[in-house]
């Protein structure tokens, strides 16, 4: 890695530790979550039979959500068995499109409905933006997290459906005190 690129990902990841510290998540689940996405990049930029240039690997609690385009049925299957080697990877949720790569417009597009969703989280008082992880890819906003209550979570998603350029929402987002997360936290 480049100099640049080692301090971005150190900053993105004091901000990730950060905001674990206001949400429910503890400082251990968000460092074994950074572990956990650095093994599936390792393992990805070091394959290079497929190309995952257009995958977005998303974590939270050790529940890995996969978004974006693979070519080929073959590299979604390589894909998924690599996030499956990642160790404190307890769940993967594969929401790959097998297709070509997203074109570079609708990737510009997808960064401003991500940079819009984020900027409305983290100034409704109402919700904690913490709990919640958006990726979007082709327009489809996929929703990752663990929501305190069912108004904290229809208000962030009613903030994904109402923001301009969403196709769709897909919430993988489970309740604090769903039995589902206590089987999936280590």
């Amino acid at each position: 890695m480049n100099g640049a690129l080692l301090r971005i990902t150190g900053l993105l990841f004091a901000l990730s530790a950060l905001g674990a510290c206001a949400s429910s998540k503890t400082m251990g689940a968000s460092l074994d979550d950074f572990s956990a996405a650095q093994t599936v990049r390792t393992k990805l930029f070091a394959d290079r039979s497929h190309d995952y240039s257009d995958v977005d690997i998303t974590l939270y609690e050790g529940r890995l959500m996969l978004t974006g385009t693979m070519r080929s049925e073959d590299g979604r299957k390589k894909l998924i068995a690599n996030a499956w080697k990642a160790e404190n990877v307890r769940q993967v949720i594969d929401q790959i499109f097998v297709g070509d790569k997203t074109p570079r417009g609708q990737g510009f597009a997808d960064s401003r409905i991500d940079q819009a969703i984020n900027a409305k989280l983290l100034t409704d008082r109402g919700v904690n933006s913490a709990d919640y992880h958006i990726a979007v890819s082709r327009g489809v906003v996929y929703v990752l997290g663990v929501a305190r209550d069912e108004i904290a979570l229809d208000r962030a998603l009613n903030h994904a459906r109402s923001t301009s350029g969403v196709k769709q929402v897909v919430s993988h987002v489970i309740y604090k005190d769903d039995p589902q997360r206590q089987a999936i936290r280590y």
